[in-house]
């Protein structure tokens, strides 16, 4: 029976070259040249073929154990010890494992041929990656606006860090506006709506991340959410849907890589230009960039769109304070106020003296912190600022908690607990800060 043995494309050229030199048809100086090889190990290599045959150019270790092989003795030791709980460890930890109690000193990789030539799977599988693709930019100006915020140490490594809130244009790149907050909040994304909404207009989409200001997160459902069978928005999401502006979530920072990219151009020289200015805070940090940053990026950086209309609706004939603010519902009380997380709002009599308890309404905390108290879409009720805080937020209560409350009753809390104004306050109201209807 004729041996067979499979050579590499390598071996196989060496052949090829090496018999055409055999035959004439090729110098041996430019076969060397082609294998690059010397002439000598050529010439070593052409007397091999002449004297063994083809067989003679395979590598020498061809079928021969290599010299660091693992026994095999040591291998069974590895599996019978493994076993079952391979599973538990990740094969990094499983080799510093068998290191320090077995004195089995192991590569990872060579660790993993053998866990999985045994067929034991490992901890964790390393998932594919994705097929990504460049989205076209928008064709237009307005019809795709993204936002997000950069957490950072914007204003130099031994300064607290904040966040960067910023808005650009799909379609050309361009900064829209752009502040300084503490943390990315709801009133951070609410401020920077308004700010696109001064400048340029209403877009059409808004592209953004799953932050919990812009997306519900939470598994919680009230009961008028199960029976609409739709879960009420965020603050945010509320005011957009105002503005019938649709929201588009991305699943990943890729998908918004224009507003990373734009977060690592500034990282890299708004941080620089702010040092430079002796800019070390958020107020000096916004003033600058109304004065020349936001200006400043897009001389640089914006595009021209592909379509010069713009795609912008105008937001004339908008109540745009209302829009953008807090909103709860309530039902006021028997003595005419609303409670509201602890904040207590009185209600004026209505026209011809008109009563309003028992009725459900709707309180709004607008940007400025003033209150507004909204009756049938009309305002009923205004009070002073108080300082704004994150919006209320749903807790299941539990069964048994409370005073005989129902299980799993809807409870709204304030998050930051704010001090109830007090009664001379409400009597001040009287006089000119609340609007009857």
């Amino acid at each position: 029976m004729m041996e067979r043995m499979v050579l590499s494309a390598r071996e196989v050229s060496r052949i090829h070259l090496l018999g055409c030199v055999v035959e004439g048809q090729l110098p041996l100086h430019d076969a060397a040249v082609r294998l690059r090889l010397s002439l000598r190990q050529a010439r070593r290599l052409l007397r091999r073929l002449q004297r063994e045959g083809p067989a003679s150019l395979a590598h020498g270790n061809r079928g021969r154990s290599p010299h660091n092989k693992t026994p095999e003795a040591t291998r069974q030791r590895i599996l019978k010890w493994v076993g079952d709980q391979a599973v538990a460890f990740n094969d990094t930890h499983l080799a510093e494992l068998l290191a320090t109690r077995f004195g089995i000193s192991i590569g990872r990789e060579t660790l993993r041929c053998i866990l999985r030539g045994a067929g034991l799977p490992p901890k964790r599988r390393r998932r594919p990656k994705l097929h990504r693709s460049r989205r076209l930019r928008s064709a237009s100006k307005g019809l795709m606006v993204i936002w997000d915020g950069s957490p950072h140490h914007w204003f130099g490594p031994d300064r607290p860090a904040c966040t960067l809130m910023a808005a650009i244009d799909d379609a050309d790149s361009e900064l829209l506006d752009a502040f300084f907050a503490p943390r990315e909040t709801s009133e951070a994304y609410l401020r920077l709506l308004q700010g696109v909404l001064r400048r340029r207009g209403i877009p059409l989409v808004v592209y953004q991340d799953r932050h919990s200001a812009l997306r519900r997160n939470d598994d919680h459902w009230s009961l008028e959410e199960e029976l609409q069978g739709s879960r009420r928005p965020t603050q945010v999401g509320l005011a957009l849907r105002d503005l019938a502006v649709q929201p588009i979530f991305a699943l990943s920072p890729q998908a918004k890589g224009r507003v990373e990219r734009l977060f690592g151009v500034l990282q890299d020289r708004l941080v620089a230009e702010m040092a430079l200015e002796g800019i070390g805070d958020i107020a000096a940090g916004n003033a600058y960039l109304r004065a020349s940053g936001i200006r400043r990026y897009n001389q640089r950086f914006s595009l021209s769109p592909a379509n010069a209309r713009s795609s912008f609706r105008s937001p004339a004939g908008l109540d745009l304070k209302r829009i953008l603010s807090f909103r709860y519902e309530a039902t006021v009380s028997n003595d005419h106020r609303v409670s509201v997380g602890g904040l207590l709002l009185s209600i004026p009599p209505g026209p011809q003296h008109r009563g309003y308890a028992g009725a459900r309404v709707d309180v709004r905390q607008h940007l400025d912190g003033s209150w507004s108290v909204y009756y049938r879409d009309r305002p009923i009720a205004r009070h002073a600022p108080t300082p704004l805080a994150e919006p209320l937020r749903y807790r299941r209560r539990k069964r048994g908690q409370g005073n005989d409350r129902p299980a799993h009753e809807d409870v709204l809390l304030y998050n930051p607990n704010p001090t109830p104004l007090p009664e001379d306050i409400f009597a001040r109201q009287l006089g000119g800060h609340i609007a009857p209807a």
